[in-house]
């Protein structure tokens, strides 16, 4: 049986870009889900900037995002910060 040494796949910004209108981006990344997940990969995109980019790669089952539309880039220090303040809010505590 031949594997590949991987577990998971990264769809570059430069196609997620185009989502959802540009037909050619979007037939790249369906066949590229497509493949992934007949090999059993995870699937993460990245430069996801827009909701409507989130939600055709949702839709098309990404399982995970990257980009601007969920936090900048960020130093290491200023994660932890940034995870503990949105990990409060997503279970209804105040910040801080």
């Amino acid at each position: 049986m031949q594997r590949l040494p991987i577990a998971q796949l990264k769809i570059d910004r430069s196609f997620v870009r185009g989502l959802p209108d540009d037909v050619d981006s979007a037939a790249i990344v369906r066949a590229t889900l497509s493949m992934a997940h007949d090999l059993g990969l995870r699937v993460v995109a990245e430069g996801v900037e827009t909701d409507a980019q989130r939600d055709f790669l949702r839709q098309h089952g990404c399982d995970v995002f990257q980009g601007w539309l969920f936090a900048r880039a960020m130093p290491a220090e200023e994660l932890t910060v940034w995870l503990h303040a949105h990990t409060r809010a997503r279970a209804g505590a105040p910040p801080g």
